[in-house]
């Protein structure tokens, strides 16, 4: 039980939101009480920080004068979402005419993302994409840039400018790849190094050390990702592993000495905790347990793994090895930067599986369990005290059709459910980042 004071003063309140709460503390797949609900609950907040969660009737009154008070009644807030793997570069080539990954990367997302050694391009870019978050209800990304610093520069300086939690790094390619994105062994050292001194641990700032995917680097480039990690043990290394079989089945040939396509990462020292891979489609039993056993984490990215045919991801095996599983739109092979529609897809995904993804699990997945995911769920993923503001305002009438269906929905998990199956962005009437409104729908 969390211990609230007897009155509230301006030491200990600037800051009020009252609303419907919903926010996990736990796995709904381990706990029956794993989720905390107000129906009309009143948060706490002093400079950006969650100081208590409590029921709006016993408080409202006891508010500090001077206090600044957001009234989202009859609105439901949770916080933030997470997105744990995207690609902000491919944000003007999303919806591209679908082929399997390989083609894919040569026909679109190559082309696309030579345009970023224009830093002006990777600014408008940015910009956009952190936009596109907020407006969607995310204040918390994984994101991979190009070959090109300045493309870094971009993202995180645009991330900042809006106080987002931001995980970000330089794309890591010396083979397989144009000439114009490539770089060395050497260079991309250099170049992460100095990413690394100008952004990571700056504002709410990490760095990522970012390998496309194994085919596309070398031994000797892939050495240089675990020295970086072991320069710097609280980096990030984030990059995809068995996506598509052709990937799979091409990796096979290129590391011919490894067990598997994760145990090529593995004996280059980067898996473990604050590694983050995406897809995870085509593992094997051992390699799910390697995952476990050295606290690496999965992406989840149903919408564009069904968009490039890549395969079905299990979320029973990852749950059975208790492997950390977060949600991600990978946008641009993911079809939306929604994570409600990314959930919408990944519950289909694990019907056609034989699988149960139930709403609860489901939210969890978009907000505590991609924090822990990140290994970040000691500042975000929920409202305990002390954790960091980030919310979104969720309005579960946003159009005549959700207004009807929550009409007869009769208990809360059938209103999850109902969010997740038909919202949108339009249904994010706000995105607050430590306390401070940063969207609004309509202004």
């Amino acid at each position: 039980m969390t211990v609230v004071p007897s009155a509230l003063d301006q030491d200990s309140c600037d800051t009020a939101i009252r609303a419907s709460f919903l926010h996990f503390v736990a796995d709904p797949d381990h706990f029956s009480d794993a989720c905390e609900y107000f129906d009309d609950g009143l948060m706490i907040l002093k400079q950006g920080r969650v100081q208590m969660l409590v029921d709006a009737a016993e408080w409202i009154d006891m508010l500090p004068d001077g206090s600044a008070l957001y009234d989202y009644s009859g609105r439901l807030v949770m916080p933030g979402f997470i997105d744990t793997h995207t690609h902000y570069p491919q944000s003007e080539m999303i919806a591209s005419y679908g082929l399997q990954l390989l083609d894919w990367l040569e026909q679109y997302t190559f082309p696309t993302e030579e345009k970023f050694a224009d830093r002006e391009h990777a600014d408008k870019i940015a910009a956009f994409f952190c936009d596109q978050m907020l407006r969607n209800g995310t204040t918390t990304s994984a994101v991979f840039a190009t070959v090109h610093s300045e493309s870094v520069d971009a993202i995180f300086e645009q991330a900042q400018s809006r106080n987002l939690c931001l995980v970000a790094g330089k794309v890591m390619m010396d083979r397989n790849a144009p000439e114009s994105l490539r770089d060395t062994a050497e260079s991309s050292y250099r170049d992460c190094s100095e990413l690394i001194r100008r952004w990571h641990l700056n504002g709410r700032g990490h760095y990522a050390v970012t390998p496309r995917f194994a085919p596309c680097s070398s031994p000797a480039q892939l050495e240089v990702c675990g020295e970086l990690l072991n320069e710097h043990p609280d980096l990030y290394l984030q990059s995809h592993v068995a996506e598509n079989r052709a990937e799979v089945d091409w990796v096979a040939e290129l590391f011919p000495d490894s067990r598997s396509y994760l145990d090529v990462y593995d004996s280059f020292g980067l898996l473990g905790p604050r590694s983050i891979y995406g897809h995870c489609i085509h593992l094997d039993q051992a390699d799910r347990e390697r995952m476990a056993a050295s606290g690496t984490a999965i992406a989840f990215c149903p919408t564009s793994n069904l968009f490039l045919g890549s395969g079905l991801f299990s979320l029973d095996d990852a749950r059975a090895q208790d492997i950390r599983v977060g949600i991600a739109t990978d946008v641009g092979a993911g079809t939306s930067f929604s994570l409600l529609q990314t959930l919408n897809e990944a519950y289909k995904v694990c019907q056609l599986a034989g699988q149960r993804l139930t709403p609860l699990k489901a939210f969890y997945l978009a907000t505590l369990g991609a924090a822990e995911s990140l290994y970040l769920d000691h500042r975000i993923g929920n409202f305990a005290v002390g954790k960091e503001a980030d919310f979104v305002v969720l309005d579960l009438s946003a159009s005549d059709l959700m207004q009807c269906r929550m009409e007869n929905a009769s208990t809360l998990e059938e209103r999850l459910f109902a969010l997740m199956m038909l919202g949108d962005d339009r249904c994010v009437q706000a995105t607050h980042v430590m306390g401070k409104r940063q969207y609004s729908r309509g202004q």
